[in-house]
Order: C-alpha cells, then structure tokens, then sequence
C-alpha cells in the first residue's frame, strides 16, 4: 500500500490518544466538503430522520454510530442521491443541491463515492476491470465497454490499486479474492472516481475482524496522507473510537452527539442501543 501510516491499534484505543481540542480546532480550519443542515426523512408514518445536521471536513473521518434504523444510512443515502430528504440542505463541495442544476447536482455529488456493505464487483470479470469502471462517468459511452478501457484508465486504475496495497492482483478474477480484498477493490473502483470524499456505509459488516480492521485502516489512511473527507457507518463502537476523529450518534432518527471520539465516553455509546 503506497499510502501509509503507523497501524493504530483498535484495543489501545487508537483516536482516543489524540487531543480532542487540538483535533478539533485542526478540523475546523479545513475546507468543508459536506455540510448537511437540517434534512427531515419519512417513509410514510415512519419518521428516520428528524432535522439532522452535521459536517464533514478534508482529511477528516467521521463514524456514524447508532442502533439499526436510527438513521445512519439514511443520511448518507440522502447525500449521495438514492433518496430525496423531505426537508432541510445539503451542500457538497461548496454546490448547495437544492440551488443546481440537475447536472451541477450530478456533478457535486460525484465528487462523493460511495462504498457499500454489499460489494458490488463483477465476478468474473478482472480486478482492474472493476477498478476502471470508477471512471464510467468521465468516459463517452463507447469507452465505457471493458475491452475498450483505454490506456490512460487502465493507468489510473492501476495507481487506485497501488493506493490500496492490490497492484499485484491487477490482472485476477475479482472472485478470487477473499471479502476483504474485495472491499478495498470497491475503494480503489472508488478512488477512480477522483471524490473528494468518501461514503462508507457499512463498509466492514460482512468481514471478519482482521479484515474489517485493514478495511479501517485503509480508509483512515485516505483521510489523514490524502486529505479526503470519509464518512463511515458502523456497528462495531471499537473501530469508530480507533480510527474516526469524530463520532455522530443518531437514536431514532435525531443527533444525539456529534463530538471528537476522545470526547466520548461508554455510557455515551451505550446510551444509542437502549
């Protein structure tokens, strides 16, 4: 892996080593590339999310951490367009959705990639194959055909490897690989998106924990070496509190804090599961 930085150790407590002040004051000076004010969401009856806000800055890591059906994913769903909020903002990368145009929309919202628990690669087809069709969007639809992937995709899509330690697995069946290879595959086909930011849902729930430990560690390192924003949904408290800056707890669709992870204590968290 070309970008790395000293493995934080989930039982020590990893991000709670660090001043939660300093951490804070450091975040706050940088570009913000998410900003989410307000967003309300109901399935009918059925309300998810109650005037949820918060922030995502340029090399920050973010967990959202909650019981399921609190409303974690349904605020990275919101972001990333899969569902429409009921109310509220959302602004991505400086562009205000709300007040663009359907194609700047797009274009902002591309600037955010989403990496999902289910990894969605194509079997049979080759790892750099998958990893290239990150860049479907930037490519007239001719050049979107796999075996018209041009050199300079192939190129990029191999350095999206490189970035995620799997260079050498280039030219393998994605079905070969185990979960974990996998999942950093999505983030390399991630990466050759060119984002900004990265949305994590769930991205280590169907691993096992060594797995879901390189996963973290892999995207903390895209926060801190190469300034991109992650914004990750998680069941598992440990990996927030080792390798997130901040943690944003959500019970029943509402923010119950959003504060550094040193700042945070036991009965906080289990004060989201009750």
């Amino acid at each position: 892996m070309s970008a790395v930085t000293a493995r934080r150790d989930p039982a020590a407590g990893g991000a709670l080593a660090h001043s939660s002040a300093a951490g804070t004051a450091a975040a706050e000076e940088r570009e913000v590339l998410l900003d989410v004010r307000a967003i309300s969401k109901s399935f009918g009856d059925r309300v998810v999310l109650q005037d949820m806000s918060m922030r995502v800055h340029a090399g920050e890591m973010v967990a959202f951490l909650g019981a399921n059906g609190s409303g974690k994913s349904t605020t990275l769903r919101a972001v990333n367009g899969l569902i429409e909020a009921d109310s509220g903002d959302i602004t991505i990368a400086g562009v205000r959705l709300a007040e663009a145009s359907a194609q700047r929309r797009a274009e902002a919202r591309r600037t955010a990639a989403t990496v999902f628990q289910k990894i969605h690669l194509v079997q049979r087809r080759t790892v750099l194959q998958n990893v290239c069709a990150g860049g479907f969007a930037r490519l007239p639809g001719w050049r979107s055909i796999p075996p018209l992937f041009g050199r300079e995709l192939k190129e990029e899509a191999m350095a999206c490897l490189d970035r995620v330690g799997l260079a050498d697995r280039a030219h393998d069946r994605a079905g070969s690989l185990s979960g974990g290879q996998q999942q950093r595959v999505a983030i390399a086909r991630a990466l050759c998106q060119r984002p900004r930011m990265i949305l994590a849902d769930e991205p280590v729930s169907a691993l096992d924990p060594k797995a879901a430990d390189d996963v973290m560690q892999l995207l903390h390192d895209l926060a801190v070496n190469e300034g991109l924003g992650v914004a990750a949904v998680l069941h598992q408290p440990h990996l927030a509190r080792a390798y997130a800056d901040r943690v944003i707890g959500l019970r029943g669709g509402a923010l119950v804090f959003d504060a550094p992870t040193a700042d945070i204590d036991d009965a906080q968290l289990a004060s989201l599961y009750l």
